[in-house]
């Protein structure tokens, strides 16, 4: 116990003192056994005698109870007399307590909670879970006993352990046709910790960056913290258009193509190509979140915005949490290499290296070609899983909703039209009351949204869940949907949406 001496008197009542304070503020509380005498004259190096004077002023006024071979213990009682806790007395004078600008920036920009307080409901569409692969798991247990005692005695490199980094750059090229070094490659803890380095390294307070819109909270959350100025600049059917933006001058601008997020379409080709080139005429960067390209049912994939750089304005960042285990918070950058250097030190500052066990483990995962068995495993389940639940929007919505984001990833977004986006909070709280989880599209937004819309994600429910939960979604919707014109057909491709969705 550390005690706190006024070195005022004798020293018993400085003792004394120091422990009715611990006492009357409740850091010991009622019953609870106080140190033996001879641990606290160890710790204040002074004689036991002392000690024990101080225990018996505590016990002449009441405030312990001594009890022969167990120890001296909290009155459960204390004196009538006793001040109260310092905890409920006005202070003498006000403390203030002052953060930096970018603290208070940082807590005004917090991404807002798109979960609800409590335990998940019975049918939870959230599209934050990750589905756990018993499989993949039993592998991943096995390589990390095999590497546990010769790692964990050792440390890595700011920039991440180079056989992992030899292995991304050897997947992203095959993958996604993206051609870099391993010193291209940063190793992270997670794509928000890829984005806050970006931030740090590439923005000053006051620069613009592009935003979809709608986005990533997260993301919007890391640049306003940064002091950044948002364009949120709206999605069509191909993505953001970044003729959009006019001629307005932005320092970054921050794209999901492959499976936009949250309305899951598509950027194509023409579209991408017109992003590089405004890019490379502005001196601005790109910054690509590739967070679940892997799971795609249909259509041939696209290369990566990256991979048609040849000025070197792309920032590539991938993510093996959403694929793996949530847990793992493991994730890269692919910079361009005039930046490396910048980044390397920055990362330094913020964490050294990442966890250098799982890096290993990552790397002879992927190495010994489990990564890719399993990415094939986890997209014919949920392949299976979307099936079913657009089988289950039409029969249920047919012709009353529109689905976005159907062709890739492991959500999807439907739009309720007719419906106010300021119902969407009713309609979640009554979806719950039902055992059904589903999530606002409206806190993606950075301006006020003109539609109504939920995501529905689908990974961590099966077939059979997913089937109820939609029949029940549908009786809380269909009172909403009866008062707003109906559509001729349920629009489950992305060229039905021919306007801007905000």
């Amino acid at each position: 116990m550390l005690l706190t001496l006024d070195k005022q008197g004798p020293l018993y009542l400085q003792i004394y003192r120091a422990l009715r304070k611990v006492i009357l503020h409740g850091e010991l509380s009622a019953g609870s056994r106080l140190p033996a005498s001879r641990a606290i004259a160890t710790e204040l190096g002074v004689s036991r005698n002392v000690v024990l004077l101080a225990y018996d002023q505590l016990r002449a006024e009441g405030y312990v109870s001594a009890h022969i071979g167990s120890g001296t213990f909290v009155a459960q009682q204390l004196p009538e007399l006793a001040p109260l806790p310092a905890a409920t007395i006005a202070p003498e004078r006000s403390i203030q307590h002052q953060v930096s600008a970018y603290a208070q920036r940082a807590l005004q920009a917090r991404s807002p909670a798109l979960s609800s307080a409590g335990p998940p409901p019975r049918y939870d569409f959230s599209f934050a879970e990750v589905a756990v692969d018993t499989h993949s798991l039993e592998i991943w247990k096995r390589l990390q006993n095999r590497h546990a005692r010769s790692v964990l005695g050792g440390r890595s490199d700011a920039a991440g352990y180079g056989p992992l980094r030899d292995a991304i750059a050897d997947y992203v090229f095959r993958k996604r046709g993206i051609a870099c070094s391993a010193e291209q490659v940063l190793m992270v803890n997670g794509t928000q910790q890829a984005l806050d380095l970006i931030a740090r390294v590439l923005l000053d307070p006051g620069a613009s960056v592009v935003l979809e819109e709608p986005h990533y909270a997260g993301a919007r959350a890391v640049f306003l913290a940064a002091g950044a100025n948002i364009i949120a600049a709206p999605v069509d059917h191909e993505g953001l258009n970044i003729a959009s933006v006019g001629q307005r001058r932005a320092r970054l601008v921050y794209i999901t193509p492959s499976h936009q997020f949250p309305t899951g379409v598509v950027m194509p080709l023409a579209r991408r190509l017109a992003l590089l080139e405004w890019a490379q005429k502005r001196n601005a960067y790109v910054i690509e979140d590739d967070y679940d390209s892997e799971y795609r049912y249909e259509g041939r994939p696209l290369e990566a915005v990256q991979a048609l750089d040849g000025a070197e304005r792309t920032l590539y960042i991938g993510t093996f949490s959403k694929h793996l285990f949530p847990a793992l918070r493991l994730g890269f950058l692919i910079l361009p290499q005039p930046l490396v250097q910048a980044f390397l030190v920055t990362k330094q500052l913020a964490d050294r290296y990442s966890a250098m066990l799982n890096q290993v483990v990552l790397a002879d995962f992927i190495a010994q070609g489990h990564f890719e068995r399993h990415l094939r495993r986890m997209r014919t389940a949920n392949q299976a899983r979307r099936k079913t639940l657009l089988e289950q929007l039409e029969q249920h919505l047919g012709g009353q909703i529109e689905i976005t984001g159907t062709n890739a990833g492991v959500h999807l977004a439907i739009w309720l039209p007719g419906v106010k986006p300021s119902q969407v909070d009713g309609i979640i709280q009554q979806a719950r009351a039902a055992e059904v989880g589903v999530y606002s599209i409206n806190p993606l937004f950075y301006k006020t949204p003109h539609r109504a819309g939920l995501l529905l994600g689908y990974e961590t429910l099966s077939e059979a869940e997913i089937s109820i939960g939609i029949q029940r979604l549908a009786q809380v919707l269909r009172p909403y949907l009866e008062r707003a014109p109906t559509t001729t057909a349920i629009a489950t491709t992305e060229d039905s949406i021919t306007e801007p969705f905000t």
